[in-house]
């Protein structure tokens, strides 16, 4: 009976001991469960604060967390006993394989991207009161869009097409406007024709732009002048080109008064003073209008646009740096009096290509201050060809130095590529390079007149601008008066002028046909020319004329 009882209390011990075994087991594994579900919670807090970024939209929704919540996390089994406040964390979805980023928000209206083209903010005339109906006067819309746009830089005045503004004189000045403007022309800008608009005193331009600093006017529009009614007051009394003197008709009789086949179809009677005066000579006025005129400026760009019909010179550029012409053209009538096309004075750094100049005087003229100069791809005719000058006149000192005038195409022009000075005058013109001109019907294709007069008569005067290292250089086609014109000064003869590769044809038309002449002119044929120009003398003057030193430039 003992050992019954002996065993019993055995096996009590062992099941007990099992027991304990299982339930020590038992709280170990319950105990690892837990630290493993602890390190889950806090790897997940960290994966949230390191990798993922909450959007800026998002984010600002949200409510502020309390402060100091989620600190605990970073502490290991909870620290302060704080911890047993914390709530249980939402589970937290695992990352995508390629997560996909979100989109920054939508930018204000302000900040957008600007158009193709535009630089900055766009200001449109039509949104400062513009009618474009060709008949409203619209210059106030125009002066305050350029008002605002003065304020931005980089911005744009936007004249929209499809519409016709009436626009008096206006000036869109600076100094004080922000740099890198674009007048966006696009639409048909046309110039008022009424006497009291210009008054009794006139005025120097139309449309100018001046002290400004990066100017574009760009687009597909027109400048319109409507000069006709200028053109028939200014038919007989205005000045004359000098070469006219040059060319005479078969019948050895020049028409006086020709027909004008321009006549206005505008009724207005403008008054005796033309809108620009030009200078003074003696106790007459001679006077100009440029349509489009820039003055006092760095880094002009004109392009895409037409100007037609100025009632005189339609493009002038005057004390510019930077100056860039292409892709543009110039439209008025070949016996549309003054009517030059693109008129450069005092300006320096420029090149004109790309251009289509019809007109009824100088395609292009090149005045006094101006250098470096390139022009090339240009189309000329008609009109009275590309010139340098005139220059000197009333006893004015001139300085003229590095310019290059080749790829031009002129057609039916009075002139080809000339330098006009009058006498009286100083200074110096060096330095020019007339290359690749192709001349077709050009009555005087070659021409240096030193004595140049625009009226009936002028005094003589030995002293005069003196003129060097001229070079002409493939100059072909067909004339119709004379191929060759060098008239020099007396006192101070041409020099270093270099002939290659001149074949001039002539075309008999209604002129008579002349050999080449030569007047004190020094210089070099480098090749045979067509015709023979035999006038021209090889070499060095035995002496030549002595400038003071306020004469040189």
């Amino acid at each position: 009976m003992q050992h019954r009882n002996l065993e019993i209390s055995m096996e009590m011990l062992t099941f007990r001991s099992l027991t304990s075994v299982a339930l020590i087991a038992l709280l170990i594994l319950c105990s690892s469960s837990f630290f493993e579900t602890c390190n889950a919670r806090r790897g997940a807090k960290h994966w949230r604060q390191g990798t993922r970024r909450t959007p800026v939209s998002a984010a600002s929704s949200m409510k502020k967390k309390p402060k100091g919540h989620g600190s605990s996390s970073h502490h290991h089994g909870g620290g302060s006993g704080s911890s047993s406040k914390h709530k249980k964390p939402a589970p937290v979805a695992p990352p995508s394989p390629s997560p996909v980023e979100q989109p920054p928000p939508p930018k204000s209206p302000g900040t957008a991207p600007p158009e193709k083209g535009y630089s900055g903010r766009t200001f449109n005339v039509m949104d400062f009161g513009a009618k474009g109906d060709g008949t409203t006067d619209d210059t106030k819309a125009f002066e305050d869009a350029w008002a605002a746009a003065c304020k931005a830089e980089a911005s744009t005045v936007l004249v929209p097409g499809e519409y016709e503004f009436f626009v008096g004189p206006i000036s869109f000045s600076g100094p004080n406007c922000q740099p890198d403007i674009t007048f966006q022309l696009d639409g048909t800008i046309y110039a008022p024709t009424e006497p009291k608009v210009w008054g009794s005193r006139g005025l120097l331009w139309w449309i100018e732009f001046t002290k400004l600093k990066g100017i574009t006017v760009q687009g597909t529009g027109t400048i319109d002048g409507r000069g006709s009614v200028w053109w028939e007051d200014a038919m007989f009394d205005g000045p004359v080109d000098g070469e006219t003197k040059l060319i005479v008709p078969l019948n050895d009789t020049a028409e006086e008064n020709p027909p004008m086949p321009v006549r206005s179809e505008l009724s207005a009677k403008m008054p005796t003073i033309k809108p620009t005066v030009r200078t003074h000579l003696q106790q007459n006025s001679i006077f100009f209008c440029y349509a489009l005129r820039f003055y006092g400026s760095f880094n002009v760009t004109v392009t895409g646009v037409t100007i037609r019909n100025s009632p005189q010179c339609h493009l002038k550029f005057d004390n510019c740096i930077g100056v860039a012409v292409h892709d543009m053209a110039v439209s008025s009538p070949g016996d549309s009096p003054n009517t030059d096309g693109i008129h450069l004075q005092n300006s320096k750094d420029v090149l004109i290509r790309g251009t289509d100049l019809a007109c009824g005087d100088d395609c292009i003229s090149i005045q006094t201050g101006c250098s470096n100069v390139y022009i090339h791809n240009v189309n000329c005719g008609p009109g009275h060809g590309i010139s340098i000058g005139s220059l000197g006149r009333d006893n004015t000192k001139a300085c003229v130095s590095n310019i290059t005038v080749r790829d031009v195409n002129m057609h039916n022009t009075m002139n080809g590529v000339r330098i006009k000075t009058w006498q009286g005058g100083s200074g110096s013109v060096q330095g020019v390079m007339f290359s690749n001109i192709q001349v077709s019907e050009v009555q005087l294709p070659i021409v240096i007149d030193q004595y140049y007069c625009d009226k009936s008569k002028c005094s003589n005067q030995s002293s005069a601008v003196a003129l060097s290292g001229i070079t002409y250089e493939r100059i072909r086609g067909t004339y119709t008066v004379k191929p060759v014109h060098f008239a020099c000064s007396d006192k101070m003869p041409c020099l270093d002028v270099t002939l290659n590769a001149i074949q001039l044809k002539p075309l008999q038309q209604r002129y008579h046909l002349y050999e080449p002449f030569c007047w004190q002119t020094f210089g070099l044929l480098s090749t045979p020319t067509v015709p023979p120009i035999g006038c021209l003398q090889i070499g060095k003057p035995p002496k030549n004329g002595v400038q003071s030193d306020h004469d040189y430039c």
